[in-house]
């Protein structure tokens, strides 16, 4: 069996979702054979550049705006061109669809969705299509075309409901949770952690997140560490600045200012978030899917 996975890199939560599909699929399936493509870099490299690009730009400089982006995606002017877009990026991914000729389609973004389901309404493909809504609840770019979608992942009995009411049949929705990582479902020594980070024992410790690579709501997560430094000495902060170096040397200059380095310490990238979260309290962090669910799953 062959299966294709799409994705996109609106943010990090469409790629975190596939990345945990295709390793669920390795662990449990070894036999598939699994292609993993970013489709809007596959289909027009400039569209991918300059909406991406916007997209990184009006969610790290003007987070409202872009929320007011989000909901009037939904319907209206947005929503009719989105639709219209994809139609016609739809007729490039054609030819990369049947050159791998996969058996079933998972689409881990509603665009790559929405042009399968476009495809398939043509008779241009006819591979099965199964999409995983990466979110707590449902939006309308998910359900374009859903006719011709033959599966539905989400996350929750609520969103199942949902899709039921907006006239999908029941026998193609699941509600298998958002994927994650295998690494988020691995017990992991507490007091080896705390010794690699220097970290102590027997404290409440927060987890922080800056707000991914592009430092989301930036003065925000400032306001978060100030409070840390001047005002909780008894409890101990792990804040993670990501990729951005910007905000990890303002976190380090916030910290210093303060005298707070024995309870704040802070961390650029790092791959060992799961085992961060073992040692955690509390984490604080945006409102994404992926992260919540990986904090619900390390308890």
């Amino acid at each position: 069996m062959k299966v294709l996975i799409f994705y996109a890199k609106y943010g990090g939560g469409h790629l975190s979702a596939a990345n945990a599909l295709k390793e669920a699929i390795e662990v449990e399936y070894p036999n598939v054979e699994i292609e993993m493509i970013d489709f809007m870099e596959y289909v027009n490299k400039v569209v991918n550049k300059l909406t991406t690009g916007a997209y990184n730009e009006i969610a790290r400089r003007a987070p409202i705006v872009w929320g007011e982006v989000y909901n009037h995606s939904n319907k209206g002017p947005i929503s009719r061109f989105s639709k219209t877009s994809n139609k016609i990026l739809a007729i490039k991914l054609k030819h990369l669809i049947n050159e791998i000729n996969p058996d079933v389609i998972i689409s881990a973004h509603p665009f790559s969705t929405q042009m399968c389901a476009f495809l398939k309404k043509h008779n241009k493909i006819n591979a099965k299509i199964a999409n995983v809504l990466t979110d707590f609840h449902s939006h309308d770019q998910w359900l374009v075309r859903h006719e011709y979608v033959d599966l539905f992942f989400v996350s929750n009995e609520d969103m199942k409901e949902n899709l039921i009411e907006y006239g999908i049949d029941k026998e193609k929705i699941f509600a298998f949770g958002i994927p994650i990582s295998q690494r988020f479902l691995i017990e992991y020594d507490k007091e080896k952690t705390l010794k690699e980070f220097n970290l102590k024992n027997n404290i409440k410790t927060i987890l922080f997140f800056a707000g991914g690579k592009y430092g989301l709501a930036t003065k925000r997560v400032y306001d978060f560490i100030e409070c840390f430094a001047r005002d909780f000495k008894d409890i101990q902060v792990i804040a993670i600045s990501g990729q951005n170096k910007k905000i990890y040397n303002k976190f380090n200059e916030i910290v210093e200012k303060y005298n707070a380095e024995e309870n704040v310490k802070i961390l650029e990238f790092t791959d060992k978030v799961p085992a961060l979260m073992t040692i955690s309290d509390i984490v604080i962090t945006k409102p994404g899917g992926i992260t919540s669910s990986e904090s619900m799953a390390m308890r």
